[in-house]
């Protein structure tokens, strides 16, 4: 018998969210062992492996796990609903993935991958079950795990599947490169596109019911040379924040952003790279002035959420409806409030200022490292200073930083001296004590789950207004912004991080 052979006692029971498990150990166990006698190979050292089991007292399956790893073996007893969490993130994309396996043998692989260059033989294939369930588990899976993002990419042997959660790409699953036409043929065919056409990019865009939720998914493909590389983006209105309490705010900031979008004209501006959710801002703010007494429109590529009372507009530029033509047709249409999805060219920022001075309230997004490089932004794009400085009312930059998971967060003193005393703003005196992940289950072993804001907000002064008018460099706007009191990204950031809410490398990853 494989029993780690230290004498009798009770058995311990221990909480599966403390064991960081090494996915190798718990694929060195079978999955139908696994599943069948519910166990979990959580940790090895040496020859002694700490076996998880919702029935430790299964004599057979200690017997069987020994069989099969020659270690020996310590069970300890774990909780039937935390087992059926590890088991989904560990094997619940594996199972449908391995009966398209299954179902479609090496030796089939060639004629498959020749069924790719007759588009209605594979469109046959990819109706069949296995396919199915097998697209429907990625999606599944990926919700499940909160992911924003599924990435299938091709390589020269294999199809490699990673999901991207709390902003960041995971590996998820690695299948035989002969099952990714038939994946990829089906989720084309899901999304409305071409399954013929693999030469050029493509998008589409579709919608299921997963777990009582609807998702939309915006679906686009690139051809690489080893094949056409699929990004799925999952927009779930249940993540949607419904004000913008929830954005992650500190109180300063919110009452400053709060008395930006309730003024009846100008222009408030937000800023940051793609993926720091920026539409996210633009969309909760919009959720808090929606009122029956104004008139929102929206033009935006694409409509990401659509938002019940409020009017959106798609861009569609092959049929020459573009940002500038869309918005001089909504200021025809009497509204209250505009949402300019992205002003990317100087027609679109003339229009947007112009509008921001004739009585409307325009939000719209920018791309730019900081608050201030907004205005110069602007600036160089032709807009006139006096524009500019006559219309902005404020402009928030800001960055998402991981959350540290509330299931492995764990607290540790800093040493006097320490670098993040300095960083932080704390001197050597003080006590200081920070936080951190250990990395369970609940966070894909990475020490974070969920994600939130920080800020920098800009609001529009005199002497702001007249450094504009002087077309002032970026620099010296930031100065006069921190004389107004402006709290830039890092010192919001590291607040959040005294706070305990991230940590200092995660604030210093994004913001550096």
């Amino acid at each position: 018998m494989g029993l780690d052979g230290k004498g009798g006692g009770q058995i311990p029971r221990v909480s599966l969210y403390k064991y960081n498990i090494d996915p190798e150990l718990i694929h060195s166990v079978p999955h139908s062992t696994v599943r069948q006698h519910r166990v979990v190979p959580l940790e090895r050292i040496g020859n002694e492996i700490t076996l998880g089991m919702v029935d430790p007292l299964n004599i057979i399956a200690i017997d069987e796990v020994y069989l099969l790893t020659g270690a020996k073996i310590k069970p300890v007893l774990v909780d039937g609903e935390e087992f059926d969490q590890v088991l989904s993130w560990h094997f619940g994309v594996r199972e449908e993935m391995d009966r398209v396996v299954e179902v479609f043998q090496e030796e089939q692989g060639a004629a498959i991958e020749d069924a790719a260059l007759d588009p209605e033989g594979l469109r046959e294939i990819v109706t069949e079950a296995p396919v199915v369930q097998a697209v429907n588990s990625l999606f599944t899976q990926a919700v499940n795990e909160r992911a924003s993002d599924i990435h299938l990419e091709v390589q020269e042997k294999s199809l490699r599947v990673r999901y991207r959660i709390d902003g960041v790409l995971l590996d998820a699953i690695s299948l035989p490169k002969y099952i990714y036409a038939p994946i990829l043929t089906r989720i084309k065919i899901m999304a409305g596109m071409d399954i013929a056409e693999r030469r050029l990019p493509q998008d589409g865009r579709l919608r299921v019911h997963i777990s009582g939720r609807e998702i939309d998914m915006r679906v686009s493909t690139l051809p690489t040379i080893a094949g056409e590389k699929i990004v799925i983006r999952l927009l779930d209105k249940s993540n949607l924040p419904l004000h913008s309490g929830q954005l992650g705010f500190s109180e300063y900031n919110l009452e400053k952003f709060r008395r930006m979008i309730h003024r009846t004209h100008g222009i408030v501006l937000v800023t940051g790279p793609t993926g720091s959710g920026k539409t996210t801002t633009l969309y909760s703010a919009l959720q808090e002035i929606n009122t029956a007494t104004q008139n929102i429109i929206t033009i935006e590529d694409p409509v990401e959420y659509r938002l019940q009372g409020v009017n959106q507009v798609q861009i569609n530029t092959k049929a020459g409806l573009t940002f500038a033509r869309g918005l001089r047709s909504i200021l025809r249409q009497d509204p209250n409030v505009i949402m300019v999805g992205e002003i990317r060219d100087r027609e679109t920022a003339d229009i947007a200022v112009r509008s921001a001075l004739t009585g409307h309230l325009v939000i719209s997004t920018l791309h730019t490292n900081d608050a201030t490089g907004a205005l110069t932004r602007l600036l160089d794009m032709g807009v006139e200073p006096y524009l500019v400085a006559s219309s902005v009312i404020g402009i928030i930059a800001q960055r998402l930083v991981r959350l540290i998971c509330p299931h492995c967060r764990f607290s540790y003193p800093v040493d006097p001296g320490a670098r993040e005393r300095l960083t932080l703003g704390v001197g050597e005196d003080e006590p200081l004590t920070l936080y951190q992940g250990r990395g369970c289950t609940h966070c894909n072993h990475t020490g974070y789950r969920g994600r939130m804001a920080i800020q920098e907000m800009v609001v529009m002064n005199r002497e702001l207004e007249e450094l504009v008018l002087k077309k002032a460099p970026a620099e010296v706007l930031g100065t006069a912004a921190a004389r107004a009191g402006t709290l830039f990204l890092l010192e919001d950031g590291c607040t959040k991080v005294r706070e305990g809410k991230t940590t200092l490398e995660e604030v210093l990853r994004v913001t550096s």
